[in-house]
């Protein structure tokens, strides 16, 4: 045993890292690890992607080892150019970078090479049966599937009809190469498993090179046996899958690989199909692949969400051998959490409210000093301008105030942030009997917040100098979907009618502090008492855009407590 390898206490150990530090501690991998992410280009990743990034990267960074970026792109008919380039982005954006960037398709010869020899063996024949016949030829579960017709074609006769297959002399459809394994196998992908079919597509690296084009569960084993990876990690769907990654290694005799499988991540409120995801977009449901209510990589980087932050959620949920659900509250926790350590703290009021100073000097502008983010001291502070007119949330204005409500209220005083006590004095109305003006008074004496007579208030507020305040739009996010399952429907329905229809609200007439004016696409910031926000690409010199990313209030802790015995 090899006395390097000891288990760090500090990482959390699952069965895969113990199968990892058992085989370099056996020598069975030759003191090797090498993983992969190998992504299908036919859509934007998404959080439940994440988990897997993590994952794979994740274990050979610990153990000194490799990792490689490959694209599975055999399907021509669905894949592009656009979702190579944003795999990419996304797996930088999450902190990771890879030994070497290979594709499926850089194999494709090989594949066919190994067809062959297949076909030489007796091992893989061409069937004629259509793609409904396949299925029916199965079986059942309870009953064993009939043998193709075709099964015992010569293998000079399947040699010439899958040369011409690759020649383009037959229509899409009309043939596919399948393995032959055993149509009684109780395990269905080993009921003879199509291997090539023929798709007269153009791929966007291959070109019109080829026509025929190999199944996944026939690249796969392949692609990781040429890489030369050690652990193959797959998400529990491919368990069923394994004994064919086996048998196509075995039957061809060449290096083979350890495939293991673990639990997929699944979040209440959120669909992780790319299928349903590419229906939101091309049906106009979101804006794109980036909307920030979509939970690809790169709609929750447009929202706000740090790469940090979904790095720390993906570590904190395990690797079992167990599908679950997992709150969506505990991502915006994590999300949460890391933007109170790093966001500075703005004020901005997203439904201003006018307030008049009455007695505040006509033309004065104070300078406030405010603290630029409280759990990190070197951020240092910065000055914000008072004026005798501020702006308010509406909220936080009531003229006749139900019981325990402690803002602002005729006769009542509060505080301002980092600015003066203001007590309301009377309100003005439009015709609709809406309060529109709140006339106030200040104590000059309470500068900084605090009185010297050391009376209380129950309340402090945020505001916004009208004079220097800065129109923004700022969008507010809800989840997508109204049920934490998207796919619990009444027969005959499709998922769209699970859709929130308050998804996104657009607050075009925000009013925010200066320092606003031009923010860098992308920054984060906390606006006080109002959640934490992220500065969108539609933001444009002195209009700036902001997305909530998420608010402050703490669903998270709630979820918690409701599992937590109470005390009587």
């Amino acid at each position: 045993m090899n006395p390097n390898l000891t288990e760090p206490a500090a990482v959390p150990s699952n069965f895969i890292r113990d199968t990892v530090i058992e085989d370099l501690n056996t020598g069975k991998y030759e003191g090797r690890v090498h993983t992969r992410f190998p992504p299908e280009p036919n859509g934007y990743l998404h959080i439940g992607h994440a988990k897997s990034i993590c994952l794979n990267f994740g274990i050979a960074q610990e153990f000194g080892g490799k990792t490689n970026l490959r694209f599975d792109d055999t399907n021509p008919s669905k894949e592009e150019v656009e979702y190579v380039d944003s795999i990419i982005n996304d797996v930088r954006w999450m902190g990771f970078d890879w030994d070497r960037l290979c594709y499926a398709s850089d194999y494709f010869q090989q594949l066919y090479d190994w067809a062959i020899e297949l076909i030489q063996k007796e091992k893989a024949f061409v069937c004629d049966l259509t793609a409904e016949q396949i299925r029916e030829y199965r079986g059942t579960p309870s009953e064993p599937g009939r043998e193709s017709p075709y099964r015992n074609r010569t293998v000079a006769e399947n040699l010439d009809l899958f040369q011409r297959m690759k020649n383009g002399e037959f229509e899409d459809g009309s043939r596919t190469l399948r393995a032959k394994i055993d149509m009684a196998s109780p395990n269905f992908n080993l009921r003879d498993p199509v291997m090539y079919r023929i798709l007269h597509a153009s791929h966007h690296r291959t070109g019109e090179a080829w026509c025929i084009y190999p199944m996944y569960d026939y690249a796969h084993g392949q692609s990781d046996s040429i890489e030369h990876i050690t652990h193959s990690l797959c998400t529990l769907e491919f368990e069923d899958h394994r004994p064919l990654y086996d048998w196509y290694i075995e039957a061809i005799g060449i290096y083979h690989p350890q495939q293991m499988e673990f639990d997929r991540l699944n979040l209440t409120y959120t669909l992780l199909s790319k299928r349903k995801l590419l229906k939101l977009v091309q049906d106009g449901h979101v804006r794109g692949w980036d909307d920030p209510r979509m939970p690809t990589l790169s709609g929750i980087r447009r929202r706000g969400y740090p790469a940090e932050a979904v790095r720390a959620f993906a570590g904190s949920l395990g690797i079992s051998k167990t599908n679950g659900i997992i709150e969506l509250a505990r991502l915006d926790q994590a999300v949460r959490e890391n933007l109170n350590k790093t966001a500075p703290r703005v004020m901005g009021v997203l439904r201003p409210l006018k307030v008049v100073i009455d007695n505040y000097p006509e033309g004065q502008v104070d300078e406030l000093e405010a603290t630029n983010n409280p759990e990190d001291a070197s951020a240092g502070t910065r000055q914000i301008p008072f004026s005798k007119v501020i702006y308010i949330e509406q909220e936080d204005f009531r003229e006749d105030p139900p019981k325990d409500y402690f803002r602002l209220s005729p006769g009542r005083e509060v505080r301002l942030r980092y600015a003066f006590f203001l007590k309301a004095m009377s309100a003005v109305k439009n015709e609709g009997g809406e309060v529109v003006e709140v006339h106030c008074t200040y104590d000059p004496a309470t500068r900084g917040g605090n009185a010297p007579d050391r009376r209380k208030v129950k309340s402090t507020l945020h505001w916004v100098s009208a004079a220097h305040a800065v129109d923004a739009e700022v969008r507010i996010y809800d989840t997508l979907f109204t049920k934490e399952d998207p796919n619990e429907l009444e027969e005959g329905e499709d998922f769209t009618v699970n859709l929130n229809p308050k998804s996104l609200e657009v607050i075009a007439g925000a009013k925010l502090e200066p320092s606003l004016a031009n923010p860098v696409e992308g920054a984060h910031y906390q606006f006080e008492r109002l959640g934490y926000f992220a500065v969108d690409p539609d933001t444009t010199p002195g209009k700036p855009v902001f997305n909530r990313t998420v608010a402050l209030k703490d669903a998270w802790a709630k979820i918690e407590k409701r599992g937590t015995p109470q005390k009587k």
